[in-house]
C-alpha cells in the first residue's frame, strides 16, 4: 500500500468514526448532547481534525442524515422486493417506512427534522439517497396508481407517513392504531373510490 492510499484509508476511516460516534452520542443522550467538543472528546481527536473532515455539527448531522436515506432506501427496496401483489407490496413498503421511523426516532429526526437539507435546494436537485427512498415509494406506487400521475401520489403518500410518523412520535396519535392508518391512507388515496372515473 502507498503512502497515500494509506492516508486515503485512515481518513475514511476517521470519517467513519465521526459519524458512527455521533449516532451513538445522540441515541443515548439526544442530539443536543452532540457538540463537535464532546464529539472530539470521545473520538479522541482534536478539534481542528474533526473540522477537516465536517465544517460543523451541521455538516455531520447532513452526513447522517444521508446515510439514513440510504438505510431506508434499502429497507423499502427489501420490502417491497418480498411483497407479493402490487397492492401487497405498498402496504409492505408503508409498514417499513413506518417501521424504520419508529425504531429508529434519532436517525429519523437528524433525516427529516434536523437537516438543514443544504443539498436539497432546487439548484443542487435531490440527494442522491433520499431521490432513490422517493424512487422506491414510487416503484410500489405505480403499478396500483391506475393511470394518475404517479409521482405526486408518490410525494402526498410521502409526506402523509412522514406527519405519521413525526405525530406518533410526539404523542399526537395513538401508536395503537398506526397499522390501520396506514392501510386507511392507502385505501384513501389508492382504492376503488379514489380511480378516476
Amino acid at each position: 500500500m502507498t503512502p497515500r492510499e494509506r492516508r486515503l484509508r485512515e481518513q475514511a476511516q476517521r470519517h467513519r468514526l465521526i459519524l458512527t460516534t455521533a449516532r451513538e452520542m445522540a441515541e443515548s443522550e439526544g442530539w443536543d448532547y452532540v457538540t463537535t467538543r464532546r464529539l472530539a472528546d470521545r473520538i479522541e481527536y482534536s478539534q481542528p481534525v474533526l473540522y477537516q473532515h465536517f465544517k460543523n455539527k451541521d455538516a455531520i448531522v447532513h452526513a447522517v442524515a444521508l446515510e439514513g436515506f440510504a438505510e431506508l432506501a434499502a429497507a423499502l427496496r427489501t420490502a417491497r422486493e418480498e411483497a407479493g401483489d402490487p397492492q401487497e407490496a405498498l402496504g409492505v413498503v408503508a409498514r417499513a417506512y413506518a417501521d424504520f421511523a419508529e425504531h429508529g426516532p434519532v436517525l429519523y429526526e437528524a433525516m427529516l427534522t434536523l437537516d438543514p437539507g443544504e443539498d436539497t435546494t432546487r439548484a443542487a436537485g435531490t440527494p442522491a439517497p433520499l431521490a432513490d427512498v422517493l424512487a422506491e415509494i414510487r416503484q410500489a406506487v405505480e403499478p396500483v396508481a391506475a393511470g394518475r400521475d404517479s409521482g405526486l401520489l408518490t410525494e402526498v403518500l410521502w409526506s402523509a407517513w412522514h406527519g405519521q410518523a413525526a405525530l406518533t412520535r410526539a404523542g399526537r396519535l395513538r401508536p395503537d392504531p398506526a397499522r390501520r392508518r396506514l392501510a386507511a391512507l392507502t385505501d384513501a388515496l389508492l382504492g376503488p373510490a379514489a380511480q378516476p372515473v
